[in-house]
């Protein structure tokens, strides 16, 4: 908890002193108010930290290179939120924000809480941009004022089962089965249900779908029950936590799938979890938010993130590209306007960014161009597998004859 304190007075700060550069300018009242709503206590708190650090490292960026130009050189300023993990505080940090005169939010991370900010930012016409989030409940209600810049987990599933029968069927179709172990909430829920619609199509059958409450601290029952079912492979769908105590239990129990493929894992394709437990972590794969790989702005940006103490995972990068596509649109509606904003972003083009998408296209409020990337734990560093124009190595499948 002490550490979570410790979060929070320092984001509060460098969120302060972000603009101090640019004193000048901000004292003669030309700054624009952005919302920055994460869940940054809570059971996701890591998480919602994570975001965070990405969306302030943006705003300084952005300030550091001349604010938004159209507007006289505005700076942003970030008016913290904390869902607390809690969809109904999301909510009530979105009625705050607005009293404080924001032009628009990003946040807010989990999915169950992005239905919650999105739905309230709607009461106001205040323009919200998802950096997570990838329920697609979240983009299908006809709110005009929701503009998710990443991939939902349709086509996460839908993408992950594709590479998956790639990589079977170039090695000889040695995996048949799959157990799927999933969190409770919408996410989990709802990626479980995806795929067990999508693995049948290849020819995979499904031994046993297998959910638990978030949070959960002891997977040691279910993973005696992976060694009675026996998959040949095993896919989570969790936040950080319990995927690095499943994973552990399986390594305890000496229960070794073909391939652990995740989908959306909540630490696969981490930093944090790859240096915490490298011997568990080795050969994982997994189809998730992922950077283009060949972008030359992707290393210095790792650089200053863990100059800061911190990994570079997919929260900090999707946080930090979703605030810069605000930002962008802020430029070319040359207006803080909710409306004009809104204008702005849906019809965005936004292309200078380090994702592996090309230009942005909204289509009710989804980035269509959007897609994930599948990693794999090789040689102590995560590398990009496939799609073939983002291949950094060759596959490791399986992992055991």
């Amino acid at each position: 908890m002490s550490s979570r304190r410790t979060f929070l007075r320092q984001s509060t700060a460098a969120a302060a002193m972000l603009a101090a550069p640019w004193a000048a300018r901000a004292a003669a009242g030309n700054t624009i108010k952005i919302g920055v709503l994460h869940p940054v206590t809570g059971a996701v708190a890591y998480s919602g930290q994570q975001c965070r650090l990405g969306a302030l490292l943006a705003i300084e960026d952005i300030n550091k290179a001349g604010g938004i130009k159209s507007l006289g050189g505005a700076t942003i300023e970030a008016v913290l939120g904390d869902a607390q993990s809690r969809p109904e505080a999301g909510a009530a940090e979105v009625e705050r924000m607005n009293e404080a005169g924001v032009s628009a939010i990003v946040g807010a991370y989990a999915s169950a809480i992005c239905l919650a900010t999105t739905q309230t930012a709607a009461k106001y016409g205040l323009p919200h941009v998802v950096d997570v989030g990838v329920a697609d409940q979240i983009v299908q209600r006809g709110l005009t004022n929701t503009f998710r810049f990443g991939p939902g987990y349709d086509m996460c599933s839908a993408r992950a089962v594709e590479y998956l029968n790639t990589l079977n069927s170039a090695a000889g179709k040695p995996a048949k089965t799959v157990m799927i172990v999933h969190e409770e909430s919408l996410f989990g829920t709802g990626t479980a249900k995806l795929l067990s619609t999508e693995l049948p199509k290849y020819g995979f059958e499904i031994k046993e779908v297998v959910k638990h409450p978030n949070p959960t601290r002891d997977f040691n029952n279910i993973v005696l029950r992976m060694r009675a079912v026996n998959p040949d492979i095993v896919i989570p769908a969790n936040y950080y936590d319990e995927y690095a105590l499943l994973l552990r239990a399986m390594k305890q129990q000496r229960v070794r799938p073909k391939a652990v493929f995740s989908v959306l894992g909540g630490a696969a394709s981490s930093y944090k979890f790859l240096k915490e437990y490298p011997d568990v972590a080795d050969g994982i794969i997994d189809c998730n938010h992922w950077f283009n790989p060949k972008d030359p702005r992707v290393a210095p940006l790792r650089q200053r993130v863990e100059a800061k103490g911190a990994y570079f995972s997919y929260e900090v990068f999707m946080t930090y590209t979703a605030t810069t596509l605000l930002a962008d649109a802020l430029e070319r509606a040359k207006s803080a306007d909710r409306a004009a904003l809104t204008a702005a972003l849906a019809s965005s083009t936004f292309k200078d960014h380090l994702m592996p998408y090309g230009p942005t296209h909204f289509v009710n409020g989804q980035n269509t161009g959007a897609q994930p990337l599948l990693t794999q734990v090789q040689g102590g560093d995560i590398r990009v597998i496939l799609p073939p124009d983002f291949r950094e190595v060759a596959p490791v499948f399986p992992l055991k004859g």
